[in-house]
């Protein structure tokens, strides 16, 4: 009974306690202030942008390509015969100079054939002396014969072979002949020595002391040192920026534009002045791009600073200074639309498309002409599309 008489109590206790709770948060409720009814904001979208810079200058033209040499050849011997002697320097890597001896063949049979054609010389010579004497002897004959005659005939009438004409002929070309192989045999003489033909660099050799090597036979590999080439393809509204492209004389420093070679070493970026030496006459008939020759002029020279040579073969980035047309702007890459439009936004956040001409695209910005001015916001994100007259916010607005 007692147990019943407590359960009770509890019970009424704990409803007790829920009633009072749900009063105080009815009371609560009820005493707490209406909150304040806002429109909610106008829906315009967030635009980034970023402002126009006026150009001046020449407007880069930026590309790409790997470095060959200027000129480059095959060394071979004109004459035939054993190697015995080899220059230290003509070795893979080594440097030459113009003129300097590269091997030697021997020159003995080269010399006998001098010494032979030496002593067939001197033979001709004494036989043309003697039949130049013999014509002589022979005019003098024949106009005395004439004048014994009485009939005073000229000599231009007598025979040549009487004259002895045709036989100082054969001796005076017999002796222009032997002089002409004595010419020879000492050409062939000195060509047992093989020279540089320019101050340059081996690529590669294959020949030792000792080796017999065939006239024409490719034993070494040359670039020239003075100067070396980048070829850069361009696509034909980029080689349409550099100034006088097409009128170029290969070979003419004077004439191309200026140009800037750059080339990574290790954790080092080093740069060399060059200038457009030519363009090629035709596409490349995969890529589609015309090719734009950049020589470099000493690019193995040591500046004292450390900079390593511009390297045959190496990759390169090279920048060009194209042409310098007035009233173009500079605008970041990303606001330039398709279509060849800029999304320009005024004071009032006011969008208005502006058509461009592209003159060059950059890797972070490009050169346009229209109607921009320099300080001019353009819109470089957020929105995905545009029209005339809508309204973006800027981070103008959001700072305000």
């Amino acid at each position: 009974m007692l147990r019943r008489l407590l359960f009770g109590s509890s019970l009424r206790t704990i409803v007790f306690i829920i009633v009072l709770t749900v009063g105080v948060a009815a009371l609560l409720v009820s005493l707490a202030p209406e909150p304040e009814s806002r429109e909610p904001p106008p829906q315009i979208p967030f635009a980034q942008t970023a402002r126009v810079s006026p150009g001046a200058g020449a407007i880069p033209v930026h590309g790409s390509g790997s470095v060959r040499p200027s000129a480059e050849i095959d060394v071979a011997p004109q004459v035939g015969g054993k190697v015995v002697w080899v220059s230290p320097a003509f070795q893979s890597g080594g440097r030459v100079a113009t003129g300097q001896t590269l091997f030697r063949i021997e020159e003995a049979d080269y010399a006998y054939r001098v010494q032979e054609a030496e002593a067939n010389l001197a033979a001709s010579r004494v036989a043309f002396l003697q039949e130049q004497e013999q014509a002589a002897i022979a005019r003098e004959q024949y106009e005395l014969y004439a004048d014994r005659r009485g009939g005073g005939a000229a000599s231009s009438q007598a025979s040549p072979l009487t004259l002895r004409e045709p036989q100082l002929e054969a001796a005076d070309a017999a002796r222009s002949r032997d002089e002409a192989r004595l010419e020879e045999a000492n050409l062939a003489l000195s060509r047992t020595r093989v020279t540089a033909p320019f101050d340059g660099y081996v690529r590669a050799e294959s020949v030792d002391v000792g080796q017999v090597v065939n006239p024409g036979q490719p034993v070494g590999r040359l670039f020239a040192s003075d100067a070396v080439e980048v070829v850069v393809p361009l696509s034909d509204a980029d080689a349409a920026l550099i100034p006088g492209l097409w009128e170029l004389a290969a070979g003419d420093r004077s004439g191309g534009a200026a140009a800037r070679v750059t080339a990574q070493y290790g954790e080092g970026s080093y740069v060399w002045e060059g200038y457009v030496d030519r363009g090629e006459a035709s596409l490349d008939v995969q890529t589609r791009t015309i090719d734009v020759i950049v020589r470099v002029p000493d690019p193995f020279s040591s500046t004292g600073d450390g900079q390593p040579p511009l390297l045959v073969g190496k990759f390169v980035e090279v920048e060009i200074a194209g042409l310098a047309p007035e009233g173009y702007v500079r605008i970041p890459r990303a606001a330039l639309q398709p279509g060849n439009e800029v999304w320009a936004v005024n004071e009032d956040g006011v969008v208005s498309i502006v058509p461009v001409q592209v003159l060059q695209r950059a890797n972070d910005e490009a050169f346009v002409t229209g109607s921009l001015g320099g300080g001019e916001l353009v819109v470089t994100g957020g929105i995905q599309f545009a029209t005339e007259g809508m309204r973006v916010q800027t981070q103008a607005d959001a700072d305000r």
